[in-house]
């Protein structure tokens, strides 16, 4: 199990056991809501389609938040971790019950389970999703969940997603009304499932494709929707009362009630503009000296529908937010850092402390309206070095720091090839190849390579309106225990060779709010057959609202492409500043077809044990022992300053 000491308050007790209020349920439900879709999207049967099948894991999951206070479900109550919250655990018994619920066949003279009836939301209304499709061992899963019983994919999923014991999942299975749980536990023994897959982006559906639905039944439907919508609209006028319009914003909703503050966020006027050189003055170095640039700043209708597209878009416009970003207009006035022209696209971008919104319209309209936000909140140098301006035909064009002197595009993946310089036009990128994300091998991920007058650094897009910033080395460096150099801009020769093997292990952490990605080298063990030294690196993604932490360990082989994930964890210190300890194994084939149990933590670790499918024990900070093949130990280790370190998981 990963190390994890994320406090959880106390809840509320009753002689039967603890009890759950909505409101601790709702932060779970809130919190965790990416893994719980997971699971309900797991455990659904394939048979009703992907589409279907998102958008029920999505309904059943926002159903899941009970109304009133429930006791807590008693097995996992004792647990550590996420497991430990019993707002969690009810959540998500809550998921499981109501997914197998979703796929028990209708039974005549019986009234249907809610579960079991099309959800009514949500409901997307012209297009049809689906999540990214998968490599061959994605899909070899997903077949094999689907010849099981719907008992059989929950034990699966509470196992290999959830990472439960059998007597846990044996206790879930029964709270969420499964008749035999053991029959349940013994199919899934059958399916040799590949756990590591369950947690892939195949299995999201909260990352999702677009495709368009059957258009000339679609556009039959909307011929008679108009003819209908005339009717009504000379009914209206001819018996409506006058002076009712909504004005000249097309894409926003109707006003709400005027009042000062909404007046002055609505009012292009009062937009916050900086001066160019504010920067070089200023003590803070961050989107709040970005100028204002492109070349319809002066375009007042524009920037007018562009503020009350934010404060309230109409149902035409497509809103998307990084998680954890508030929804909402500004409390008063922005600040406008962009306006202009840009692939065909009128975009603007504007600030408000908080977050960053980029409203983009075509350049003959305002249907087809979109509207991004991304929080932004406590951005340093780095963090406000480039933003999105569009993305079109895989290409990414990027708004960069009114500091950054010049920009390059590199591959991550092949660290001696160099950088592609790129001009800069105002601070405007050209359209640059963005990362590799269709199926099949990842052969490439580029990046954006900055230059300012404290160094350079990399940011890679992450799908999101604020690209990442990617550093390495040893977090925290100067901590307790440890040597290594202290976390930076990944740009030396000898970092970006560190980031090469690990660089499409990037897609893991798409669409989560991601602020900044480290990769820490913290050990190299010499492989039992005498075939070179295998590097251990720990990645972790840390986001802009601070929780949902990402960790990753893996491992990479001599003469090997691509590193491998031995082991992940969320919401974990392991990796970080505040705890950089790590401690992760992985079971290894040798050349003579021999396993090893291989282990190794950080340099402060003094001590390291395995127990389970294979024992052992070591001094210092590696372990290898022999092992059966598809043995599954459990490691401990000691730090220096005699603290226990359990491995990451």
């Amino acid at each position: 199990m990963p190390s994890q000491d994320a406090a959880h308050h106390p809840a509320p007790s009753s002689p039967a056991g603890p009890v759950v209020d909505v409101e601790r349920a709702e932060a779970a439900l809130t919190e965790h809501y990416p893994r719980l879709v997971r699971i309900a999207y797991l455990v659904l049967p394939s048979g009703t389609g992907r589409g279907r099948r998102v958008l029920t894991a999505h309904s059943l999951t926002q159903r899941a938040l009970p109304r009133t206070r429930v006791p807590a479900p008693a097995p996992l109550s004792r647990s550590a971790g996420r497991d430990g919250d019993p707002g969690y655990a009810l959540v998500r018994l809550r998921v499981v019950r109501t997914a197998l619920e979703a796929g028990l066949p209708l039974r005549r003279r019986a009234w249907p389970k809610r579960a079991q009836l099309p959800p009514l939301l949500p409901q997307v209304w012209g297009l049809k999703l689906f999540p990214h499709p998968g490599g061959a061992d994605g899909l070899a899963l997903d077949q094999r969940l689907a010849a099981l019983s719907g008992p059989a994919r929950a034990a699966c999923v509470l196992r290999g997603l959830e990472r439960l014991p059998d007597g846990d999942v044996r206790a879930v299975l029964a709270a969420a009304g499964v008749a035999d749980p053991d029959a349940a536990l013994a199919e899934a023994d059958r399916a040799t499932a590949a756990y590591h897959l369950l947690d892939s982006p195949e299995f999201d559906p909260c990352a999702l494709q677009a495709r368009p639905t059957d258009l000339l039944r679609r556009r039959r439907h909307l011929n008679a929707v108009l003819v209908a919508g005339a009717a009504l609209a000379v009914c209206g006028v001819l018996l409506g009362p006058a002076g009712d319009g909504r004005g000249p914003d097309a894409a926003a909703a109707p006003p709400y009630p005027r009042n000062p503050a909404a007046r002055a966020a609505l009012d292009p006027g009062e937009l916050t503009r900086v001066s160019p050189t504010a920067w070089k003055t200023s003590a803070r170095v961050d989107f709040s000296v970005w100028p204002a640039r492109g070349g319809l700043t002066g375009d007042t209708a524009l920037l007018r529908r562009a503020l009350a597209v934010w404060a309230r878009p109409g149902g035409s416009v497509q809103v998307s937010a990084t998680p954890g970003t508030p929804s909402g207009g500004p409390a008063g006035p922005p600040q406008l850092l962009y306006a202009g022209a840009v692939d065909g696209a009128r975009v603007v971008i504007l600030h408000d402390g908080l977050r960053i919104a980029r409203y983009a319209e075509p350049t003959d309209g305002t249907r087809g309206a979109v509207l991004d936000l991304a929080r932004v909140d406590g951005a340093d140098r780095a963090g406000a070095s480039a933003v999105v301006l569009s993305r079109t035909d895989g290409n990414v064009r990027y708004l960069t720091a009114p500091w950054v002197r010049g920009a390059g595009a590199r591959d991550l993946r092949a660290p001696g090839s160099g950088a592609t310089d790129l001009p800069l036009t105002d601070g405007m990128t050209p359209p640059l190849a963005g990362p590799a994300l269709e199926p099949g091998p990842c052969t490439s991920w580029n990046v954006l390579q900055l230059t300012d007058g404290t160094g350079t650094r990399l940011v890679t897009d992450l799908g999101e309106l604020v690209p990442a910033h990617l550093t390495a080395g040893r977090p925290g460096a100067g901590g307790a225990g440890g040597t290594g150099s202290a976390t930076g801009a990944a740009s030396g020769a000898e970092v970006l060779r560190t980031w090469a093997p690990f660089a499409c292990s990037l897609s893991a952490v798409r669409s989560a709010g991601v602020r900044s990605v480290n990769a820490w080298a913290f050990a190299e063990q010499p492989l039992p057959d005498a075939s070179g030294s295998a590097a251990w690196v720990c990645t972790r993604a840390e986001t802009w609202r601070g929780g949902g932490a990402r960790v990753l360990a893996q491992f990479h082989t001599p003469g090997g492409r691509f590193g491998a994930v031995t082991a992940e964890a969320e919401d974990v210190p392991a990796c970080g500043a505040r705890r950089p300890q790590v401690l992760a194994g992985v079971l290894w084939k040798s050349a003579a077809g021999a396993w090893y149990l291989l282990a190794a933590g950080s340099p402060d670790v003094a001590s390291v044990g395995a127990t389970g499918g294979a024992e052992g024990a070591a001094r210092g900070h590696l372990l290898t022992v022999r092992a059966e093949r598809g043995a599954r130990a459990d490691l401990k280790g000691t730090l220096e300053d005699g603290r226990s370190i359990s491995g990451l998981r």
